[in-house]
């Protein structure tokens, strides 16, 4: 047994959603749980196959994202697992739906962090051990960084 550290290749400002499902139908299934949330929302799919052919799936609406999303699905190669990259949505506006995708096993990450997964490599395949989302904390939050993050908030449409 080999553990390993995958680090995901993104732009710094690009979403990513990582997790596990355990059907190839889940590339479609996920397709339309994206495509269904929202207009103008951008994505590509990477899912790997755990059988079979044992090919990484892929899809999207977006042939950059769609790129990425393969490459990092082959990267990290953990069995049925998939990865999406996002642009014009974020995954707040897209977790619900892709969790209630009958697929879906878990959720690893959902950020728009630095992200390393960590990979065991066995003589059979490889596995998720976890996901590194950003980094460590550099202290506790003050009454000053309170009112930063509620204005924040209120900014960005989230909190009235």
């Amino acid at each position: 047994m080999e553990i390993k550290i995958v680090k995901v290749e993104k732009p710094e400002d690009l979403n990513v959603i990582i997790g596990q499902t355990h059907f190839i139908k889940s590339v479609e299934d996920i397709y339309e749980a994206l495509v269904t949330s929202s207009t103008t929302i951008k994505f590509g799919i990477g899912f790997v196959e755990a059988s079979g052919d044992a090919l990484v799936r892929w899809s999207g609406n977006d042939e950059e994202l769609t790129a990425l999303a393969r490459k990092n699905a082959y990267a990290i190669g953990a069995g049925h697992l998939f990865i999406i990259f996002l642009k014009e949505a974020y995954p707040i506006n897209v977790l619900n739906a892709i969790k209630n995708v009958q697929e879906v096993c878990s959720i690893y990450a959902a950020t728009s962090n630095p992200v390393e997964v960590i990979v065991c490599d066995t003589a059979q395949g490889r596995a998720v051990l976890g996901v590194v989302d950003g980094m460590k904390p550099k202290g506790i939050e003050t009454e000053e960084d309170i009112e930063k993050r509620k204005g924040l908030l209120r900014r960005i449409g989230y909190k009235m």
